[in-house]
């Protein structure tokens, strides 16, 4: 259940940052394309994470959302790539959650698989 809910999260992430590229984070240099990159990679990631439920990609995939949550924090707090953003801009408390919810379930279906050598499958 972990890898599943992780793997739906990431898609998540993956489309609120898609609807803020859209809406004009496409604009700003390096981290337009970035934004975009992210909605790829989540979503290429989500794919994987979803279908092989193997201990390295479940914990590719907590990386990833960690990555993204520390992103966004260094952006807020120092700026990154001349570009600062803001807790209170669109979706960004909302990406925080989504994104540490993610890392933590993933973290934890990754450490589930490897504890029993075999892929976190969902419960039945």
């Amino acid at each position: 259940m972990p890898a599943w809910a992780g793997a739906v999260l990431l898609v998540v992430s993956s489309v609120i940052h898609l609807h803020l590229w859209l809406s004009g984070y496409r604009h700003i240099p390096t981290i337009g394309p970035l934004f975009l990159a992210q909605v790829a990679a989540g979503i290429a990631l989500s794919a994987v994470v979803a279908v092989k439920r193997s201990p390295v990609f479940l914990a590719g995939g907590a990386v990833f959302a960690t990555g993204t949550v520390v992103a966004l924090l260094v952006s807020v707090n120092f700026g990154l790539f001349g570009f600062r953003d803001s807790l209170d801009a669109p979706y960004a408390k909302s990406s925080l959650v989504v994104e540490c919810a993610a890392a933590v379930l993933l973290a934890v279906a990754a450490t589930v698989a490897a504890r029993t050598g075999e892929p976190a499958r969902p419960s039945r």
